[in-house]
């Protein structure tokens, strides 16, 4: 009997996933990475100064590197990467369920942002980093239009991704309706919006609250747009408000967060 065509797709992305490697560059995210128990390490490879500086994390991670000399440091990344003599193969994170991740850890109200077609790594890794320093339980791009872990955005990231969950999930409507099934509040960052995102949240900052951010540019796609609870901007003090996305996920996060 013929298999159905979404079963043939769904058995070939679980081996393409399988088989997929990425490479990490720069001492911060080689050191966190091989710190990380839960990352499946590869290989790595290390200039003689880069090994001395991780010689602990080394030792931790069990694996054997590979030294060598800065002019023979051949890996397959871009040649502009600023990789400070360290390089790892790895592979991706599995941070496991959207449900699992979204109860949250019991002592706080849950935060999530989620990325609406969030593409530039050096964005998602900053937004990782802000994402870790204001609680938030994960952040979720979608399968397809978002940025994938790469050496990029680990490096932005300095860190934050072997610590900050990381999801990507097939369709940003129905993750959204998910999460409202989850009991969330989920607001959308719309500039031309109305009301400010504290008061949206008044009242109600005990709940469990995603973030959705779009694009620099374009913004939230309509249909996002008409699957939110609320459209909320940044309360801005002057005339003028703009912020890049990472800025603005960052401000938005503290923004909701209980006080």
């Amino acid at each position: 009997m013929k298999k159905p065509k979404w079963v043939v797709e769904k058995e070939q992305m679980k081996r393409k996933a399988a088989a997929e490697t990425l490479w990490l560059f720069g001492l911060h995210a080689v050191r966190d990475a091989l710190n990380n128990p839960t990352r499946e390490k590869l290989r790595l490879v290390v200039t003689k100064n880069a090994s001395d500086k991780l010689v602990e994390a080394i030792e931790f991670s069990g694996l054997t590197p590979e030294v060598v000399e800065p002019r023979k440091f051949d890996v397959p990344i871009d040649a502009q990467s600023v990789h400070q003599g360290a390089a790892l193969e790895v592979k991706p994170l599995n941070w496991g369920a959207l449900a699992d991740r979204a109860l949250g850890d019991g002592e706080r109200p849950p935060r999530l942002l989620l990325l609406d077609r969030v593409t530039d790594p050096h964005n998602v890794g900053a937004i990782l980093r802000s994402a870790e320093v204001f609680g938030a339980q994960a952040v979720i791009g979608t399968r397809h239009n978002s940025a994938p872990e790469t050496g990029a955005l680990a490096k932005t990231a300095s860190g934050a991704l072997e610590r900050q969950p990381y999801l990507r999930e097939r369709n940003l409507a129905d993750t959204i309706v998910a999460l409202q099934g989850m009991g969330y509040l989920v607001l959308g960052l719309d500039g031309e919006a109305e009301q400010t995102i504290e008061q949206v949240v008044e009242g109600r900052r005990t709940h469990a609250v995603a973030l959705v951010l779009g694009a620099e540019g374009p913004g939230l796609r309509q249909k996002t747009k008409e699957t939110v609870d609320h459209l909320v901007k940044i309360d801005f003090a002057g005339a003028f408000g703009s912020l890049n996305v990472s800025n603005a996920a960052a401000v938005a996060l503290y923004a909701s967060l209980p006080r």
